[in-house]
């Protein structure tokens, strides 16, 4: 086979019991006297788009691995199971969600999920990506970007400066849609926060850029216990506020590895602005730096320095830190073009509903990819991003040996990572687990 490494993701699937979940879930869906049943096929299409793939076809690639994955179905197969998923609806995105979870809970138990101890907090990313369409689908419409497809919501959890983040959930909509649309931001972080074992729920923080800026999204997070941290325009009052402090009030910020950053300071405004209509307890700080050589200052810059903002309702705390986990919000991007490295670059049905479910798809095959890094990988490789896994480890030559009544996966000897792909499958066989 041309890319043994799936062996990693098949050990994924049954360590996190994934592969159980998924099969009980979509059991209800099964067609009588059918041979393959939908959780199967959805976990095969999860391993094909964390292999690279981006369409239905590309399962494809999984037919020269039934030994590790089971009995591929063919092209017209897996169409008809998407189909019958999509008549499903919001019961069968429900299911998919509930197995997510259930798979989740269970990573999260063998030490796969964020470091609390360290990051104190647990960052919930929510962000807007379009997503382009190159023929006309149901809701494709043209972009704030003078583009044309659709515009998703993602929310992912971000497991820190360390690390990498899951994919919690995600909310197709039409392109022409806003990036503020209180309703649609509300609706995926409850479907985000449904995906979090009980024990992390009350410790989210909720991040987003000026993109999320609405008043009633931030009603809704208060009113469910948890913290904010969203990006605030620099306007005139800022301006205004910054210009009459004196240099006394400004801190030295903070660098990722928490050290003083050479001309960067943070002060906060709290008691300078007008906060009317913003929870109680909402505090704004700023950042000022020189702009990096190359830099177009922006005519809400002062004295030559970029002005940032941001609000958050945390009590406490010191302002060069608030700052830096703020500023860690930027690693969303990161996880956004991971996601449409593995599937989200295009939706490839016509219909709504099918796209719900391949955006489903999409995010099970990004937590695969991740959780196979929180629990088996160490080193550059826990944090590597898609691409550098599927070259690295996914990629291998292998070959399926059959002697004394068992099969052995025969990775190429000389492939540079064939000992830590070794090491990695071996240490997801040690953690509890059924298929």
């Amino acid at each position: 086979m041309s890319r043994g490494g799936v062996a990693l993701l098949a050990e994924t699937a049954r360590a996190s019991g994934l592969q159980r979940e998924l099969r009980r879930a979509l059991e209800p869906w099964t067609r009588d006297r059918a041979v393959h049943d939908p959780g199967r096929v959805v976990l095969q299409l999860a391993y094909a788009l964390a292999l690279g793939g981006d369409c239905l076809a590309d399962i494809g690639m999984l037919r020269d691995a039934t030994a590790i994955v089971g009995p591929v179905p063919s092209d017209p197969t897996v169409s008809r199971v998407i189909d019958d998923l999509a008549v499903g609806g919001p019961d069968v995105l429900d299911a998919l969600a509930g197995a997510h979870a259930a798979a989740r809970a269970q990573v999260h138990a063998a030490g796969g999920g964020p470091d609390i101890a360290t990051e104190g907090s647990v960052p919930l990313d929510i962000d807007a990506t379009i997503v382009i369409a190159h023929s006309e689908k149901e809701d494709a419409r043209p972009t704030y970007k003078r583009t044309f497809g659709h515009h998703p919501v993602l929310a992912f959890l971000d497991h820190g400066a360390g690390g990498t983040g899951e994919a919690l959930a995600g909310l197709l909509r039409p392109g022409n849609a806003n990036a503020n649309n209180a309703t649609d931001l509300v609706t995926t972080l409850d479907s985000a926060l449904a995906q979090l074992p009980e024990d992390l729920r009350a410790r989210v923080l909720v991040r987003s850029d000026g993109g999320g800026y609405s008043h009633k999204f931030f009603d809704a997070i208060v009113k469910r216990g948890l913290e904010f941290s969203v990006g605030w325009a620099a306007n005139p009052d800022i301006a205004e506020a910054i210009t009459g402090l004196p240099e006394q009030a400004w801190t030295p910020a903070h660098n990722r590895d928490g050290q003083p950053r050479e001309g960067a300071d943070v002060t906060e405004l709290t008691g300078l602005l007008e906060l009317g209509g913003w929870p109680a307890g909402t505090r704004v700080i700023a950042r000022r730096e020189i702009p990096h050589s190359g830099a177009q200052l922006r005519l809400t810059d002062i004295d030559g320095r970029r002005i940032t903002c941001l609000a958050t309702n945390t009590v406490g705390g010191q302002l060069p830190g608030l700052e830096l986990r703020h500023r860690r919000r930027a690693r969303v991007e990161d996880r956004i073009r991971a996601a449409k490295d593995t599937g989200l670059a295009n939706l490839p049905l016509h219909d709504n509903a099918a796209n719900a479910v391949w955006i489903r798809i999409v995010l099970l095959a990004l937590d695969l990819l991740t959780w196979s890094q929180t629990l088996a990988l160490t080193g550059p490789l826990r944090a590597a991003e898609p691409k550098t896994l599927r070259h690295r480890l996914l990629a291998v030559a292998a070959r399926i040996a059959r002697t004394g009544r068992r099969q052995h996966l025969r990775l190429d000897k000389h492939w540079p990572w064939a000992t830590t792909l070794v090491e990695a499958i071996t240490r997801l066989r040690a953690i509890p687990g059924t298929g």
